[in-house]
């Protein structure tokens, strides 16, 4: 009986390590999927349906995707302006709702630009609101002034979503019923250089994500920068790193508070200890620039995930291409911290092991002895 015991408490000790092991024993998950002429900017995880949801610059039409790459259309809106764009998703759990940064750039003919945020039912995939994004500030647009462009959304618990301007770095508001206004228009972000060099020095405000605490954490593509803003007055201040964040475009949190940020190069891996006053960058992970990554997301079981889109490539026009990828990417700095576990884990389950041996032992000792 106490070799059976122990026999199971060793096999139950063996399986629970096994389940912890370190994720660089496994490959990463890649997923390969196809879709003609997607060209996606934009994607994000929907725990429910536990698929991916992405976005087509092409077209008005978002498809759901499958952790084994099968592809289903979700939503084709043929009532949005032709060419309309998804720049920008997030599911918004508590109201079941997706919600869309919809952009088209003016045609020749008609110079002012659609922008919009869409709300979707996902259940019924139907449109539950379509609002109308604007600039009131700009007269014209001109090569020195940007036009508008809703890039990405985050929401809050009670369904409010929080909308970057690229063009006119500031943060809409959109409430839960579709009503509009200006969050924030602060200062802050016009407060560091721009290395107008560079091929995206026009973008500005881009990746946005919600805290349960409050605030919002937004990156800046032509500075690097990272802002947490309020989100009752929209107040901003930038949190100070321990480096820029290049060409950062997509934002996303983990459920250890750990933020990822996606640029056009790597994947950023962000902590800070004092709720975003500070943040360090503890990890890099170098991504496949020629293939456009440019959203990042968090699916099942806190696997990061980064987009694969070739949006440069879309861009041309005259471009075709029917397979796309999801991939997922980790640190490498924490998954050389992961063994430690393991071997701490070991060492607890043998201890435990000896010490209940120890003990058995010893009630047999006494067991004994009564006898006698």
């Amino acid at each position: 009986m106490k070799f059976s015991f122990s026999s199971t408490l060793f096999s139950t000790l063996f399986i629970f390590i096994a389940l912890s092991a370190p994720s660089a024993a496994r490959k990463p998950h890649v997923i390969n999927f196809r879709s003609q002429n997607l060209f996606p900017e934009a994607f994000t995880w929907d725990p429910k349906s536990q698929h991916f949801i992405v976005g087509s610059t092409r077209r008005p039409k978002l498809i759901s995707v499958s952790d084994a790459g099968v592809v289903e259309t979700l939503i084709s809106d043929t009532s949005l302006p032709a060419n309309s764009s998804f720049l920008g998703l997030t599911v918004d759990r508590h109201n079941n709702r997706l919600l869309a940064c919809i952009h088209r750039v003016p045609p020749p003919e008609s110079p002012t630009p659609f922008n919009a945020l869409a709300a979707y039912d996902l259940k019924s995939r139907r449109r539950l609101f379509l609002a109308p994004l604007l600039d009131e500030n700009i007269e014209m647009v001109t090569e020195d002034v940007q036009p508008p462009i809703p890039n990405d959304v985050a929401v809050d618990y009670p369904g409010n979503a929080y909308v970057t301007n690229s063009g006119g770095d500031f943060i809409w508001k959109v409430d839960i019923n579709g009503d509009v206004s200006i969050l924030s228009r602060s200062k802050a972000y016009k407060s560091h250089p721009v290395d107008m060099t560079t091929d995206y020095h026009k973008w500005g405000l881009n990746g946005i994500v919600y805290s349960s605490r409050g605030y919002l954490l937004v990156v800046q593509s032509n500075t690097g920068k990272l802002f947490k803003v309020d989100v009752d007055d929209g107040t901003a201040r930038t949190v100070t790193l321990n480096k820029d964040l290049t060409a950062a475009v997509g934002i996303a949190f983990r459920d250890d508070g750990v933020v990822l940020v996606v640029s056009q190069h790597k994947l950023y891996f962000l902590g800070s200890k004092d709720g975003w006053g500070e943040g360090v960058v503890f990890d890099e992970t170098a991504l496949e620039a020629e293939r456009s990554p440019t959203a990042v997301t968090v699916g099942d079981r806190k696997r990061v995930y980064v987009l694969y889109g070739h949006v440069v490539e879309g861009r041309t026009g005259n471009a075709e291409r029917e397979e796309f990828s999801i991939v997922e990417v980790w640190s490498e700095e924490e998954n050389e911290e992961e063994p430690v576990w393991l071997y701490v884990l070991i060492g607890l389950g043998l201890t435990v092991i000896f010490f209940w041996r120890f003990q058995m032992h010893k009630l047999v000792e006494s067991l004994n002895k009564k006898t006698v």
